[in-house]
């Protein structure tokens, strides 16, 4: 140890290459972004973590009980303290992969007809950052419309920085303006066509209608879910149908059958999270983590013919399981797939832009195929659709998928869980122990237990706890 030179301390990990060398032609950046779609694969980023959380705050589904996973986001548990870091560091993960591979791409040569295919992986990288941001912000930040942006959101870091740096928070409305600029700058780089397992031009200007409806610039929402629309279906995507809907989800999506999901998680018996996935978390024989409330039920049960009825999965009479995370033929339900991003959510965002921006004929014409979808024997045309009509459906057909808490409060609306009972779901009822929560902007209603109620007649029921 005395006698020797400690040069040898300086060797290169052999599974680690500098990012100044790493990079050097244009399958560098395609190699380096299948790294980033293998790290939202994890159960702590797309492929669990980060769908769950959207819906297990809110009012549509709950945790089967207090000692499951996603307990502690319905009981609403965690403070700034204690959250799951996971949230923070493998969103800021895959943000410094984009931002390598964005700060070199424009240093590569390439031939001219490497053109499409150069713009494609940089508008992949540049789609992906911004989605990254788009989670960070609404889940640490205060929703847009609270006071236009003004509070704080996350750090906004675009270059390469290591784990001793300590930036400060940009606000909400810097942290969008990023989210905004980087997927208009991706969608007309990225490729028309579908890309099995990864992001197109058709998912990322879906993407950024949901954000400019979460910054109430509703025109702009409902000019670029038209543009989806329109430029997905020329490509062939589609809707299902009222039949293939309750099994759709299991398909292999190909270029000859793409299907409606625009972008989706791509699991693999070899290569998936495995039993901590959605799949399994969602499944009476997996984890049974996360079911239906009661309440929700009986919103789908009001049309005992609705498709979407057919998604769920009933453990005997005590729960019932959103079966959307079905496996692909050959595979287990741990590896299912997870669909990010839907055609069915371009129309919903449609529809909810064009009632905000008083445009009813649009309303209905986007409203009217989802509608039509779940039962053909229903139709709003001829109706005044309203906002609440048009959550009333997402809320039917995007549920499981991570929207309804953000979709609620986005909307500066009440997350209220009501308890209710029903036969089929004899085991299934609010847990309201330790589920008072402050929050500064919404409020989550929870119901007050009978007893109390008794011990005080003047008491009113659903006062608003945290208002």
């Amino acid at each position: 140890m005395t006698s020797c030179g400690n040069d040898w301390l300086n060797l290169e990990p052999s599974t680690s290459i500098p990012t100044d060398t790493s990079i050097k032609v244009l399958s560098d950046i395609e190699f380096t972004l299948n790294g980033i779609y293998s790290e939202m694969q994890s159960s702590d980023a797309y492929s669990g973590r980060l769908i769950y959380y959207g819906d297990a705050t809110g009012d549509d589904m709950q945790a089967v009980s207090s000692t499951k996973r996603c307990a502690n986001y319905y009981r609403f548990n965690w403070t700034k303290d204690s959250g799951p870091s996971t949230h923070w560091s493998v969103l800021y993960s895959i943000i410094t992969s984009c931002n390598i591979i964005l700060n070199k791409i424009d240093e590569i040569p390439y031939e001219e007809d490497e053109t499409d295919y150069r713009n494609d992986l940089k508008g992949q990288a540049l789609a992906i950052r911004g989605l990254a941001y788009f989670d960070l912000t609404r889940i640490f930040g205060y929703p847009y419309t609270k006071d236009n942006g003004a509070s704080l959101g996350v750090p906004i870091i675009l270059t390469e920085t290591d784990r001793f740096n300590k930036p400060a928070r940009a606000t909400v409305a810097e942290c969008y303006d990023r989210v905004v600029d980087d997927l208009t700058n991706a969608c007309p780089l990225l490729g028309e066509e579908f890309n099995k397992g990864k992001i197109n031009r058709w998912a990322a200007m879906t993407l950024l209608s949901r954000v400019y409806l979460y910054m109430n610039k509703n025109e702009l929402a409902l000019a670029a879910a038209e543009d989806a629309i329109k430029g997905a279906e020329s490509n062939g995507y589609a809707l299902w149908t009222n039949e293939e809907y309750p099994t759709a989800w299991s398909n292999d999506a190909s270029a000859t059958h793409p299907g409606e999901v625009l972008f989706e998680i791509v699991n693999e018996t070899t290569d998936s999270p495995g039993k901590e996935s959605m799949g399994y978390l969602s499944s009476k024989d997996g984890y049974d983590d996360i079911c239906i409330t009661v309440s929700f039920y009986h919103l789908l049960q009001q049309d005992p013919d609705d498709v979407r009825l057919k998604l769920l999965i009933f453990d005997k009479t005590k729960y019932a399981y959103v079966y959307k995370y079905q496996p692909q033929e050959g595979e287990n339900i741990e590896d299912a797939n997870i669909p990010l991003i839907r055609l069915s959510e371009t129309y919903l965002n449609a529809a909810e832009a064009a009632v905000k921006t008083n445009d009813n004929d649009k309303a209905v014409a986007y409203l009217n195929p989802i509608v039509r979808r779940a039962n053909p024997d229903n139709s709003v045309e001829g109706e005044t659709i309203t906002l609440d009509r048009v959550l009333t459906e997402r809320r039917k057909e995007l549920v499981d998928e991570g929207h309804r808490m953000f979709d609620v409060i986005r909307n500066g609306m009440t997350v209220h869980r009501v308890d209710e009972t029903d036969s089929n779901l004899a085991s299934t009822e609010h847990n309201t122990q330790y589920m008072d929560y402050d929050w500064d902007f919404y409020k989550i209603v929870l119901p007050i237990p009978k007893h109390e109620m008794d011990a005080n007649p003047n008491m009113e029921q659903n006062p608003g706890y945290g208002d």
